[in-house]
C-alpha cells in the first residue's frame, strides 16, 4: 500500500470534510437479501448533493490547494461525476472551476456543471482526449490539474466511505465496490482492511470496460479497449497507476458483470428499492446477483456509488432489463397476407394472457413470398416460462415465427 495513503491520511480527510460530505445511509434491504441469498446493506452515496461519491475526493483535494492555487482555479477532465463534484464543491469554497468533457458526456451532467457555474469545454470522443486538453490548458492557463482517480488526496477522500461502512455495518463480511479509475476502491479497501483484514473487498466492474481485471491479469497497469457500457461512468480505459498498487493489495475478488446484468440491476432497485440509481452505481448489485458469488449467511454492504442517470435513458435501461427477466419480448411472425391473419396472430397471443405493447405490419420488407408478410409484436410477459408459453402457442397455431 501507498505510503502517502494509510489510515491516518483517509481519517484526516474525513475530519476535513465531514462538516459538509453527506454521511450518507447503509440500510438492510429485507427485498434485496431474499434476491441475493444474503443479509445485504445498500451504502447509498448516490445521495450525495451531486448525486455521487465523488464529492468525498475532490472536497478533500481542493480544500488542500494552497491559496495561490485556489485564487488561480481548477481545471478537470471528466465524463460527469467528478466533474459534477469539483464543479459545486469549486463553488462553495470560491475556486474557479473548469472542466473538459467528452462530446459524449450525458446532457444533463453537462448542464448540471455549468449550472454549478464551472466554465465547461466539450472535447474529444474519449475521456483520455479531454484529459489530454485539460492538461494542456492547466499548463497554458496555470491551473491545478485535478485527477478524477489517480491522485492520493483523492484516494483519502474516497477512503472516508469505508469508515463510514464499518461505523454502520460493523459486523460486516465483505463490500462490493463498482471500479472504473480504481480510486474508490483503492480509498475503501485500504480504509477497511487497515481495521478490518478479514472483510472481503470485492470489485466489479463492466464487461466491456476491463480495466482493472485486465491490468491485474498482466501483473501491471494496462490500457484496453473500452466498449459502450449502460456503466458509463466505469468506462475508463486505463486505471490510474497509484490506485493499481493500492487495489492489488487490498482486492479479495474482481467480478466482470455484462449489460445485461446492468440492465437488470437498475430495474431492480427501481423496484424494490424505490431507487434511481446509474449503470455504474448499480453494478454492485448485478455482481451480487451474479450465480458467481456466493456469500450465503454473510452480510454484504452494496456501495451504490452514483444515482445520476440521465432522464432520456432511463426507460432504455428499463426495457433492457425487464428483457433480461422475460417480462419483454419480440416476436416477428410471418402470416398470409389476408384478411383476418393480423387478428388470428393477435388472438393466439391474447389466449396466453400476454398483453401486445407495440404491433408492425409489414409488407415492404416481409418475407420473399409475396403472398405473406412480417407482424412483429413487442410483449409484455411475466417471466420467462410465460414467454416459452407463448411460443409454444403459436407452434400449436401453425403460426411461423422468430
Amino acid at each position: 500500500m501507498s505510503s502517502a495513503i494509510d489510515l491516518n491520511t483517509i481519517r484526516a480527510a474525513r475530519q476535513r470534510i465531514g462538516d459538509v460530505i453527506y454521511h450518507s445511509p447503509c440500510p438492510y434491504s429485507l427485498s434485496l437479501s431474499r434476491l441475493c441469498g444474503c443479509e445485504i446493506y445498500c451504502k447509498l452515496d448516490h445521495l450525495q448533493m451531486t448525486g455521487s461519491f465523488k464529492e468525498r475526493g475532490a472536497r478533500n483535494k481542493l480544500k488542500l490547494l494552497g491559496e495561490e492555487q485556489k485564487r488561480a482555479g481548477v481545471i478537470t477532465a471528466s465524463a460527469g461525476n467528478h466533474g459534477l463534484a469539483v464543479a459545486y464543491h469549486g463553488r462553495e469554497l470560491g475556486i474557479p472551476v473548469t472542466v473538459v468533457m467528452p462530446r459524449w458526456a450525458p446532457l444533463v451532467k453537462v448542464s448540471n456543471c455549468r449550472a454549478f457555474g464551472a466554465t465547461v469545454i466539450n472535447h474529444g470522443e474519449s475521456y483520455q482526449d479531454a484529459r489530454s486538453m485539460a492538461l494542456h490548458l492547466a499548463q497554458e492557463r496555470r491551473l491545478t490539474f485535478v485527477h478524477g482517480f489517480d491522485d492520493a488526496d483523492i484516494i483519502a477522500g474516497q477512503g472516508t466511505l469505508g469508515l463510514e461502512i464499518l461505523e454502520d455495518v460493523p459486523d460486516v463480511d465483505a463490500v462490493i465496490v463498482p471500479v472504473g479509475g480504481g480510486g474508490l476502491i483503492a480509498g475503501v479497501g485500504a480504509a477497511i482492511k487497515a481495521l478490518r483484514p478479514a472483510v472481503r473487498i470485492i470489485g466489479v466492474e463492466p464487461r466491456n470496460a476491463p480495466t482493472l481485471h485486465d491490468s491485474l491479469a498482466a501483473g501491471q497497469v494496462k490500457r484496453v479497449d473500452t466498449s459502450p457500457t449502460l456503466a458509463d461512468g466505469l468506462a475508463v480505459a486505463e486505471v490510474g497507476r497509484l490506485c493499481f498498487d493500492i487495489a492489488r493489495t487490498v482486492i479479495d475478488d474482481l467480478l466482470l458483470v455484462d449489460e445485461m446484468q446492468i440492465a437488470t440491476a437498475v430495474l431492480r432497485l427501481l423496484e424494490l428499492e424505490k431507487m434511481v440509481v446509474e449503470g455504474g452505481g448499480a453494478a454492485s448489485l448485478a455482481a451480487a446477483m451474479d450465480m458467481r458469488f456466493k456469500p450465503a449467511g454473510r452480510k454484504v454492504v452494496l456501495i451504490l456509488s452514483g444515482g445520476n442517470i440521465d432522464v432520456t435513458q432511463i426507460w432504455r435501461v428499463i426495457e433492457r432489463g425487464l428483457a433480461a427477466d422475460g417480462r419483454l419480448c419480440r416476436i416477428v411472425a410471418h402470416v398470409s397476407d389476408r384478411p383476418g391473419s393480423l387478428a388470428g396472430l393477435l388472438s393466439v397471443i391474447a389466449s396466453t394472457g400476454a398483453s401486445i405493447k407495440e404491433v408492425s405490419h409489414d409488407r415492404s420488407f416481409g418475407p420473399a413470398d409475396v403472398a405473406r408478410v412480417a407482424i412483429s409484436c413487442v410483449i409484455e410477459t411475466h417471466d420467462a416460462a410465460h414467454v416459452r408459453e407463448i411460443h409454444e402457442a403459436l407452434r400449436q397455431a401453425g403460426i411461423q415465427f422468430t
